[in-house]
């Protein structure tokens, strides 16, 4: 279980974030999948997590969605969502952490991530040492139980944005801490 950080801890972290991972089935949809008679994928995305990505973007901190599936679905949203890190087909996303913190120029200390699910787990071990990490309220339990924030919203439905804006309020009071 992770253990629960001071809030002086947490806004430090928040202050030297630069990039949010997130998961992508489960976090930014709703883990369900939509198929047509000829088989054609749909999947929805809350628009709210869309702003979640634009008001984190203005405060300096970039987003990025790093997911097992290897999907166009998820490719033509994080083109909207004007994402400059999209990492598809990825089974191990703790064993591929190397490779996010080289094409990123980031280190674990300045990463968050979202994620619902037990595959999620070994990231969010990885990055709550120093980074911060979250669950929407729909995830599993294992997964909420290592989170440092738990979403009030389920995945898919605002999950994503009330990770956003707690970081950003944790943010905000790093600045205004410093400031005094």
């Amino acid at each position: 279980m992770v253990t629960k950080l001071p809030r002086d801890e947490l806004q430090a972290r928040a202050a030297r974030l630069r990039l949010v991972l997130s998961d992508c089935d489960g976090v930014l949809t709703d883990a369900g999948v939509y198929y047509s008679a000829e088989g054609e994928q749909l999947k929805r995305f809350s628009l709210r997590d869309g702003m979640g990505v634009a008001r984190l973007r203005e405060d300096g901190v970039e987003t990025a969605i790093i997911t097992r599936e290897d999907s166009g679905i998820v490719a033509r949203r994080a083109e909207r969502l004007r994402l400059p890190y999209l990492y598809l087909g990825v089974r191990d996303k703790r064993a591929a952490l190397p490779r996010v913190l080289a094409e990123t120029g980031t280190t674990v200390a300045e990463l968050a991530y979202i994620g619902d699910d037990v595959n999620d787990l070994g990231i969010i071990s990885a990055i709550a040492a120093s980074g911060l990490t979250a669950a929407p309220a729909d995830a599993m339990p294992s997964v909420l139980e290592q989170a440092h924030f738990a979403c009030p919203q389920r995945g898919g439905h605002g999950a994503f944005r009330d990770f956003a804006e707690w970081l950003l309020a944790l943010r905000a009071a790093a600045r205004a801490g410093a400031a005094r």
